[in-house]
C-alpha cells in the first residue's frame, strides 16, 4: 500500500530525456510517479531507476483507447483521491520546407504534439478533479511547449506549428477548467540536452534533393545538433516542473533556456523583418532581395 495523502502526478513521455527528468525531480521531492512509456522495456527501465515511487504506464498518446487504459489503472491506484498533477511531455520534432513537405509529416507532428495532450487531459481531468466525488484539492496540467511555440523557425515549421497550436490549446483550456479549480501552465524549454537533436540525422534531406532547399538542409541538421550539445541540462526542466507543481501561485507560462535575453525576450521585442534577416542568417539562407 503507498500514502494516499502522498502527491502524485502523470507525466508522458517519460522514458528519456526531460520526462524523465521530471519523474525524477518528482519522486527525489517525495512525490508519486506515473510515467508513461512507448514500450515494454523502457517500463522495466523506468521502474529499476526511479524506483517503487514510479509506476510505468505503456501507452503511446495518440491512442485514446490504451489512455483510457491507464487513467483507470491510476484511479484504482489512488483509491478515490485526486492526481495532482499531469504533464504532457510526449513530443517530437519533425522539420522538412512547408513548400514541398509531406502532409503525412504534418498530421503525424499534430497528432502526437497536439492531438496526443488533449487526448491524455480528456482522460486523466476527471482524475485532476473534474469529478467531484474524489477526495483532495484539484490538481494542475503542465503542458511542455517550446521556444517555438512563440518564435518560428524555418525549417522546422511542422513543429514550431504543433507548439504554436499546444499554446493555444493551453490558453483555452486553463479558462475553460477554472470551473473545476484546475490550474494548466506552459512550460516553453529553449535548446535542452535531450536526445531529440541527436535525431536531427534523421531529417531526410535526400528528399529534397534538386530543390533550393538542399544545401540548406544539409547544413541545418549539424546546426541543430550543436544547438542541443550547448542546451540547458534537461535536470533543469526537472527542477522548474517541480517548482511549478509545488508553489502556491505559479505564472501561467515560464521560459527556460540559456541566454535568455537575446534568444527570448529580444527577438519578442524587435521588428519581425529584422528577425526574419537574423534568422536567414544564421541558418545561411540566400535571401533573393527585390528591386
Amino acid at each position: 500500500m503507498t500514502d494516499i495523502h502522498q502527491k502524485s502526478a502523470v507525466v508522458t513521455g517519460a522514458s528519456t530525456g526531460i520526462g524523465r527528468a521530471i519523474s525524477k525531480a518528482l519522486v527525489d521531492q517525495g512525490w508519486r510517479v506515473f510515467g508513461s512509456v512507448r514500450k515494454e522495456e523502457d517500463a522495466a527501465d523506468l521502474r529499476s531507476a526511479l524506483g517503487d515511487s514510479c509506476t510505468p504506464l505503456l501507452f503511446d498518446v495518440t491512442d485514446p483507447e490504451a489512455i483510457n487504459a491507464a487513467a483507470a489503472q491510476v484511479r484504482d491506484e489512488l483509491e478515490g483521491h485526486t492526481l495532482s498533477g499531469v504533464v504532457n511531455n510526449a513530443g517530437v520534432a519533425l522539420g522538412g520546407p512547408l513548400l514541398y513537405l509531406d502532409q503525412d509529416i504534418l498530421r503525424r507532428q499534430f497528432e502526437i504534439n497536439v492531438f496526443g495532450p488533449l487526448f491524455v487531459t480528456q482522460s486523466f481531468a476527471p482524475l485532476l478533479g473534474a469529478d467531484r466525488s474524489l477526495r483532495g484539492e484539484p490538481g494542475r496540467i503542465v503542458n511542455m511547449s517550446s521556444i517555438a511555440g512563440k518564435i518560428a523557425s524555418p525549417i522546422l515549421g511542422p513543429y514550431a506549428m504543433s507548439k504554436h497550436a499546444l499554446e493555444a490549446f493551453s490558453e483555452s483550456l486553463r479558462r475553460e477548467l477554472m470551473v473545476h479549480g484546475i490550474d494548466v501552465i506552459i512550460v516553453g524549454p529553449g535548446a535542452i540536452q535531450t536526445p531529440i537533436w541527436a535525431k536531427a540525422d534523421e531529417i531526410d534531406a535526400e528528399e529534397y534533393k534538386g530543390t533550393e532547399y538542399y544545401d540548406i538542409l544539409v547544413g541545418m541538421r549539424e546546426k541543430f545538433k550543436e544547438f542541443g550539445g550547448a542546451g540547458l541540462p534537461p535536470e533543469d526542466v526537472g527542477s522548474l516542473v517541480t517548482e511549478i507543481l509545488t508553489t502556491a501561485k505559479p505564472k501561467t507560462r515560464y521560459a527556460i533556456l540559456r541566454n535568455k535575453f537575446l534568444m527570448w525576450t529580444l527577438p519578442r521585442l524587435l521588428p519581425k523583418r529584422m528577425i526574419d534577416r537574423t534568422l536567414a542568417k544564421r541558418f545561411e539562407i540566400p535571401v533573393r532581395t527585390q528591386k
